[in-house]
């Protein structure tokens, strides 16, 4: 490992923002992690530590030490008919899901394209296509940052939540994530995931009568292409908001004064949009005999609404095909994003009475 000073960390994050670290160094392999933390008592200063820096958003220079984490290695075991497939922090994610559709193993596919390494995909507990990777996850090794000892953890004990778990909440800036467990299971149409947003078209539109993981992937993959924008080309951070969760009541009242809003419910993940008269529960959530359950709406749909979708001020926008995704367009800054969204945000919550909830971590 080779410690580095004032490291520009413009092409180690994808919204390509002018900063830079203080102190910057690269751990390749799990044992050049573990030796790192080893030193981590001796480190009187901030750490940050990142994979491919596609979530996160640098309001200015880093004052401490920035540690990519690059560890690579892909391990597999078969059990009772199911697949335990454990990859390194470090890998990068789209291609660890390539590697397993490859193998005819089913349950990644529908998160196919997700920028990111395999690290990173716990934290926020990705999501896409009516999947979340809570639902294949076996378990995550963590080392904890000011000791180093290492600790394996279930599924239940990462808290999963919407774009959320343990490791942004009671565990952020504690520990760190090693390598993750999935649990997949060998190709069978019965696991497919096919009923979320236009993936049934797209597959249709492609000829693809009886879908396997692999038409599923490329489905999910083309869907992507088309709807955001690849960092490569214009700096961005994927979504940069979470779509909102409201009560049953709110979403009711909401379709009354927007017919046409999109909505489904959170627990299925099933699309819905229909109309209610006067009285009447949304489809497929509350009888009047079970509990009310929660409703989700995107925010892609409220941002467009409010009239942001294309603003572009200097090189600060929202992106012209997408409103989820805030973009740099050259040379915007990071408070200038942050301060566009300030004012996305305030704009729905005054039109809509919804508060939106960032995705991205804010470094500043």
């Amino acid at each position: 490992m080779h410690l580095d000073q004032k490291v520009s960390l413009k092409t180690l994050h994808t919204f390509g923002m002018e900063v830079e670290a203080r102190y910057f160094v690269e751990a390749k392999t799990l044992q050049e992690v573990l030796t790192l933390l080893n030193y981590r008592h001796m480190i009187h200063m901030p750490i940050l530590f990142i994979g491919r820096g596609s979530n996160l958003l640098f309001t200015r220079d880093f004052p401490g030490i920035v540690i990519r984490i690059n560890s690579k290695g892909i391990s597999v075991r078969e059990e009772a008919g199911e697949v335990f497939v454990t990859a390194e922090a470090g890998e990068d994610w789209d291609p660890f899901v390539q590697y397993c559709v490859d193998r005819g193993w089913a349950g990644l596919e529908n998160l196919s394209l997700i920028p990111g390494t395999v690290g990173a995909a716990p934290i926020q507990n990705i999501g896409a296509y009516g999947v979340e990777v809570k639902d294949v996850i076996d378990s995550v090794q963590v080392a904890e940052i000011s000791s180093g000892k290492q600790k394996r953890l279930t599924n239940a004990e990462c808290r999963f939540g919407y774009r959320d778990s343990i490791f942004k909440q009671a565990l952020r800036d504690k520990v760190i994530i090693l390598n993750v467990t999935f649990r997949l299971v060998p190709q069978d149409p019965s696991v497919l995931r096919l009923g979320y947003g236009n993936l049934e078209g797209e597959l249709s539109q492609a000829g693809v009568v009886s879908p396997g993981i692999a038409d599923v992937r490329e489905a999910v993959c083309n869907i992507r292409r088309r709807k955001l924008p690849d960092p490569a080309v214009i700096s961005n951070a994927g979504s940069f908001f979470k779509n909102p969760v409201v009560t049953e009541d709110q979403a009711t009242a909401l379709l009354e004064r927007y017919p046409a809003m999109p909505f489904y419910p959170r627990a299925t993940g099933q699309d819905r949009s229909q109309k209610l008269t006067g009285g009447s529960s949304l489809p497929g959530f509350s009888d009047g005999t079970t509990p009310r359950g929660p409703v989700k709406i995107p925010a892609a749909w409220l941002i467009e609404q409010c009239g942001w979708k294309g603003f572009r001020e200097v090189d600060a926008g929202v992106h012209v095909t997408q409103p989820l995704v805030l973009v740099n367009y050259g040379n915007a800054t990071g408070s200038q994003i942050l301060g566009l969204a300030s004012r996305i945000v305030d704009s729905v919550r005054e039109k809509f009475g919804i508060s939106l909830e960032t995705e991205v971590n804010v470094i500043g």
